[in-house]
């Protein structure tokens, strides 16, 4: 079977022994952690137009070992009701499962691993019936989603057959907010935004939304990529930058998530955290980074081909030609090295320009604007920087 190597390798222990049906397309996973509104999520996708497959939707009951009594006695509740909701289920096309609480380890307990472990059964389910092309999709316990969800993630795949992955449109909910929590989460959308549509204006070719609720990947795209990192905050981010590496990640826009806009202190960092400071006032939302970095960084990503087979000293002579917080940066960080490494693995140019962005990645680009931000510009006016954004765009 396709993913037998990858179960073995990983130790993935079997948590539903119910074996899945032969038609099995799609299986939705949801980390559930303290969660008292979980069968809203979970009514919102059986309420969902079916699919031609047949669905599977696990639910992955988590906490750490080091956890509090209340809130074990919290999941092991929520286990209960998420049961006594199932047996309400009629639907012979969607089946939906709970496992756990599953004790994590308190060192890796968190979003990564509780999303690692659904995930990882969902390839087990896949792999039963050798479904590469079976689609794990990540989806969150205080998510809604729209009627049309399950049906349009099938077509997307129907007509990219060939793709690894996809992220989903999205949009917070809003409902009972406050003024200023509406404010916070709107000047954050705009900041994905821009953020997301100014990395495609440098040229970048992996510019992406990377939301935990809103994406997708097939079986052998998750077992190829080494499935899902246990990074307590971020592992979307870190999951889908990898997963360029192995194949094609679109985007699915004829249907919308919906993650809560509540705020948290669960993870380090992410929309809860922001959330949290920018109404205590300790964050500025209003502010985000000046859009002239991102013009240096395409005026750099625009010669990407003359970086192929380039000698030391061409290098230097480009960097000369560069604006001064690209060339500061190439300098300082020894890009050299990466390039001459790179040059030294690639064959021909349509295979290094590719690999050129898996080494000058979005974590790179993150490490520049950081860089920049410290040396050159000012954070400013995100209004601003969108609005110069998309008068360039156009």
């Amino acid at each position: 079977m396709f993913a037998d190597n990858y179960i073995q390798r990983n130790q993935v222990q079997v948590e539903i022994p119910v074996p899945p049906h032969p038609g099995l397309g799609m299986v939705v996973v949801i980390p559930c952690y303290h969660e008292p509104d979980i069968l809203l999520t979970l009514q919102s996708v059986a309420d969902c137009q079916h699919p031609a497959c047949h669905v599977e939707v696990i639910v992955l009951i988590n906490h750490s070992e080091s956890e509090s009594e209340a809130v074990k006695a919290e999941n092991f509740h929520t286990r209960q009701i998420i049961n006594d909701w199932i047996k309400k289920q009629k639907h012979e096309q969607i089946k939906f499962y709970a496992i756990g609480p599953v004790n994590l380890k308190k060192k890796w307990a968190g979003a990564g691993l509780a999303r690692k472990k659904g995930m990882d059964e969902a390839v087990v389910r896949f792999n039963h019936i050798d479904n590469p092309d079976g689609i794990i999709i990540s989806l969150d316990a205080d998510t809604l989603v729209e009627r049309n969800y399950l049906k349009e993630i099938e077509n997307y795949y129907r007509l990219n057959t060939s793709h690894a992955g996809a992220t989903i449109s999205f949009n917070h909910q809003v409902d009972g907010l406050s003024n200023r929590h509406l404010q916070g989460i709107r000047l954050y959308e705009k900041y994905m935004d821009y953020y997301k549509s100014a990395l495609g204006y440098t040229g970048y070719p992996y510019a992406m939304f990377t939301v935990g609720s809103a994406f997708t990947v097939r079986a052998w795209g998750y077992v190829k990529r080494g499935g899902m990192n246990r990074r307590k905050a971020g592992e979307d981010f870190y999951f889908l930058q990898n997963l360029v590496q192995v194949g094609t990640v679109g985007e699915i826009s004829s249907t919308v998530v919906h993650p809560s806009a509540r705020l948290s202190d669960r993870v380090p960092f992410g929309t809860g955290p922001l959330l949290q400071k920018w109404l205590e006032g300790k964050e500025d939302m209003t502010i985000t980074y000046n859009f002239d970095a991102f013009i240096d960084l395409k005026v750099f990503f625009d010669v990407v081909e003359s970086l192929y087979g380039i000698s030391l000293n061409q290098y230097n002579k480009l960097l000369d030609e560069m604006p001064l917080p690209v060339h500061s940066f190439l300098k300082d960080t020894g890009f050299w090295h990466d390039l001459e490494t790179l040059n030294r693995n690639c064959a021909s140019l349509s295979s290094f320009v590719p690999r050129f962005y898996h080494t000058f990645n979005a974590f790179r680009i993150l490490k520049f604007l950081n860089y920049t931000h410290e040396l050159y510009y000012k954070k400013t006016d995100l209004v601003t920087q969108l609005s110069r954004l998309n008068k360039v765009s156009i």
